[in-house]
């Protein structure tokens, strides 16, 4: 349910949304969602100070009942 919250936020505002693909892992920690967007739509997603990934973590955050981290990166890697 969460990395399709994820992916729903990121799409509507990316240029190209058929670039964006989360996967989820568990680990000791918690739960990773790893997003992939296109390189161009990186800076759009992180936004300025990393303020929209931000605004992002927090929305999943408070849909989880626990820990979620929420990694953000270009498609090249």
């Amino acid at each position: 349910m969460l990395a399709q919250a994820v992916e729903h936020l990121i799409k509507n505002i990316v240029d190209f949304p058929d670039d964006v693909s989360v996967k989820s892992h568990e680990n000791a920690r918690g739960e990773l969602l790893r997003v992939r967007v296109n390189p161009e739509d990186i800076g759009r997603v992180i936004g300025r100070s990393g303020r929209t990934a931000n605004a992002i973590r927090t929305v999943i955050q408070a849909l989880s009942d626990h820990k979620v981290r929420v990694d953000i990166m270009d498609v090249r890697r």
